[in-house]
């Protein structure tokens, strides 16, 4: 395929088809076919060579590490392209420059002008000329025909004049003029445009498909995170194995500046791990025993054995890959509507060329000037920009939104992030952590320090499977400096109440607050219940010496987030199946001021179905089960990328890093990208309506006229090529228009942020991690 035509040629052959419906994506070479059972996938290829094209069924997926044996067909054809338009250039250089500079015309240079121009025209032109031949076998025109109209007509009538025409004398000159120019009673030859056509045409798509490629380098570069070889652990020892014989529960060593082979767990060792290639995160992760890796991320720490949780096409590097693949297959609305413009821009081209070249010998002008005039439509009218304007951009963009950690299912997810104007926000997992943590640690005045009481708190809930005492132990040895906690005796656990047990010798309880406590533990009791808190009193020996707020935290990202979402003209809308005081507490931060709280799943698509009904776009975030109905029924779901697989499947766009912040991210490159696809067509479209009427009144000669053609193409794909290196602006923190939320409502959204976490109690202040 070379234009939009030949696209749309393949759609409305596969379309004849009984239940059949298929997208031709131009800058992929790929269709993505929907077909019933009783129409088989070889049908399918058989319609698409009759229509004159070639076809093939995907090859069976290859093996991780595997090399595909069709890996080396791009490059064999690069190769095959460079070495013809090399030969090209060398024969059209000579006749272009004696065509165009009169003083160099030697005696008879036209015959070797003509010698060099015969094998252009055939040989260099031949990839032309033979599609345009299949095409009329088929009764079809595109812009290979065009082309190759040119070609012929330009060496054809150059032919006529050498031989028959009187252009073949001796010491015959030929004067050069950017313009057509009339007749001096000999007839001119047009070798420079029979040259110039194809050695145009050929830079042209070399430089076209070279572009194209670029626009698939971060689909590329996903490919190039799987590791090739693995080193297994097991009762046999230690073994490198290719990635392709790894299985899931198989445990693997990643040592320090390895790639992690596939998803899976960590059983031992710890380390910081760089997940920026896969989520675009760009903080090192801390990972311990139990903590989830995913294939492609890159150790940056100590050495740590990882138990596989998945392999092959199930890693989330494979589903990441597939998603993006097959969002490069859509079309955007305008893209559509280009189409259908292109399935009848080759007739009407033809058309308008017959009758230019009718017009002109009917007015009595020169045949030469009817023929330039003629050949010089033919050329440059080009669909092939038309074809290229949305896919080229769509490829550069979901491949840069990949590394941004934000996957999009198509172009329509684009066209529907241009335009929301309201996003529902799920709260749990989404604006916060989604676990419990401790937020603030309050004391008695004159009594032991906070970190001893963090650490003994710490020690005897480690025997609690209790959140929160889960939470207060991950809060210890977190703030113990890698030292282990001490071990309890005597551990007990009393349902509803706390836990008790015996550290160092003391008596340590860690339970619900009861009875009378310290003024400065009672204080600290009210804020906590104010923000909707939850809150366990630490007693030593009997005493009550400290109180532990525990809660869910909202995310570092959400405060930015919610923000710049407002910024963007979007209105956020808080709901949750939580209570009434988290909901309104995380609201109140984030300065958020409708809150939908305790929403069981119905209630939350009711809610997305209200607002849809009042003529509002809504989008849905969410990274729960609970949260699937209502991303299905919104304008557009989005699914947090630490959320459950339902959750994802129901979801248009997934933020991969799990942050809400992504958002943010993926609705200026949306914008960015409609308005990409934008220019791109209005250049592809303008460009026809400025340059043809221009060919049909003779101010255009074919070899600007080739030239013009070729360069329309590499504009568009140079365009799209533009989004590889778009880049999230940084957040300037508070901006005008900036809201206050929270008690530190008056400080920027970063130092709101750090100040939550600094929060001082009878001037303690302990941060939180």
């Amino acid at each position: 395929m070379t234009c939009a035509a030949c696209v749309r040629r393949v759609e409305k052959t596969l379309a004849r088809l009984d239940g059949v419906t298929a997208t031709v994506n131009l800058a992929t070479g790929v269709a993505r076919v929907s077909h019933p059972q009783g129409v088989a996938p070889q049908e399918l290829v058989t319609a698409v060579e009759q229509a004159g094209y070639q076809a093939a069924l995907p090859a069976p997926p290859v093996q991780e590490g595997e090399r595909s044996a069709d890996a080396d067909v791009p490059e064999a054809a690069d190769r095959q392209e460079r070495e013809r338009l090399l030969v090209t250039a060398l024969l059209a250089v000579p006749v272009l420059v004696l065509s165009m500079v009169p003083d160099l015309q030697f005696r008879n240079w036209q015959w070797l002008c003509f010698a060099l121009a015969a094998p252009v025209a055939a040989w260099s032109a031949w990839p032309l000329h033979e599609r345009a031949l299949r095409g009329l076998r088929h009764s079809a025109a595109t812009m290979d025909t065009l082309v190759s109209l040119g070609v012929v007509a330009s060496f054809s009538w150059s032919a006529y004049a050498l031989f028959l025409g009187g252009a073949g004398e001796a010491g015959m000159r030929m004067p050069f003029s950017p313009l057509p120019s009339a007749s001096d009673g000999t007839a001119h030859v047009y070798l420079e445009a029979a040259v110039s056509v194809p050695l145009f045409v050929l830079t042209g798509r070399y430089l076209e498909a070279r572009a194209r490629r670029g626009t698939g380098a971060a689909l590329r570069s996903l490919g190039d995170l799987a590791a090739k070889e693995v080193s297994v652990r097991d009762e046999h020892g230690e073994r490198h194995v290719p990635i392709g014989q790894l299985r899931a529960g198989q445990v693997f060593v990643v040592r320090p500046g390895e790639r992690v082979a596939t998803d899976g767990r960590v059983t031992e060792g710890s380390s910081a791990v760089d997940l920026s290639l896969v989520t675009g995160e760009s903080e090192p992760v801390e990972v311990s025993p139990g903590s989830a890796l995913v294939g492609g991320a890159v150790n940056a720490g100590g050495l740590i054995l990882v138990r596989a949780t998945a392999v092959g096409a199930d890693t989330q590097l494979a589903r990441i890959t597939r998603l993006v693949t097959e969002a490069q297959a859509g079309k955007a609305r305008a893209q559509r509507l280009a189409d259908a413009v292109a399935g009848v821009f080759v007739p009407v081209v033809l058309t308008i060329a017959v009758t230019v070249l009718g017009f002109w010998l009917g007015a009595g002008a020169d045949p030469q000037a009817a023929l330039t005039a003629c050949v010089a439509v033919l050329v440059v009218a080009c669909p092939c920009a038309l074809g290229l304007a949305t896919p080229t951009a769509l490829m550069a963009a979901t491949g840069r939104g990949a590394q941004l950690g934000v996957l999009v299912s198509g172009p329509r997810t684009l066209e529907a992030l241009q335009h929301v104007d309201t996003v529902v926000l799920d709260k749990t997992g989404t604006l916060t952590s989604g676990h419990m943590t401790v937020v603030r640690v309050a004391t008695v005045p004159g009594g032991p320090a906070p970190e001893e009481l963090v650490r003994l708190a710490g020690a005897v809930e480690q025997g609690s499977e209790h959140p929160i005492g889960r939470a207060v132990t991950a809060y210890a040895r977190g703030s113990a400096n890698e030292e282990p906690l001490p071990d309890v005796v005597g551990f007990t656990a009393a349902a509803g109440w706390g836990v008790t047990g015996r550290v160092l010798g003391r008596a340590v309880e860690v339970a619900v607050p009861e009875g009378e406590l310290p003024p400065a533990l009672a204080e600290a009791l009210a804020v906590a219940e104010e923000e909707a808190y939850t809150s366990v009193v630490v007693r030593v020996d009997g005493r009550a010496a400290a109180l532990l707020a525990v809660g869910d935290l909202v995310r570092p990202g959400s405060y930015r987030a919610v923000e710049r979402l407002r910024r963007l003209g979007m209105r956020p809308v808080l709901a949750t199946g939580d209570r009434e005081a988290p909901a309104r507490a995380v609201a109140q931060a984030l300065g958020i001021d409708e809150v939908h709280a305790r929403c069981s799943p119905e209630d939350k698509a009711g809610l997305v179905r209200r607002l849809r009904e009042e003529g509002r776009r809504v989008a849905a975030v969410g990274d729960g089960v609970n949260d699937a109905a209502a991303l299905a029924g919104a304008d557009l779901g989005i699914a947090m990328g630490s959320g459950t697989d339902v959750a994802i499947g129901a979801a248009d766009l997934t933020l991969v890093r799990g942050d809400i912040e992504a958002l943010v991210d993926a609705v200026r490159l949306a914008r960015r990208t409609l308005g990409t696809i934008r220019a791109n067509l209005l250049w592809a479209f303008g460009y026809n309506v400025v340059t043809v009427p221009l060919a049909m009144v003779g101010l255009l000669t074919p070899m600007l006229a080739a030239a013009a053609m070729s360069v329309s193409s590499v504009l568009v794909v140079a365009n799209s090529l533009r989004l590889r290196g778009w880049q999230p602006a940084p957040d300037g923190g508070r901006g005008r228009g900036t809201r206050s939320g929270g008690r530190f409502g008056g400080l920027g959204p970063g130092v709101e942020e750090w100040a939550a976490a600094q929060r001082t109690v009878r001037g303690v202040a302990v941060p939180v991690e």
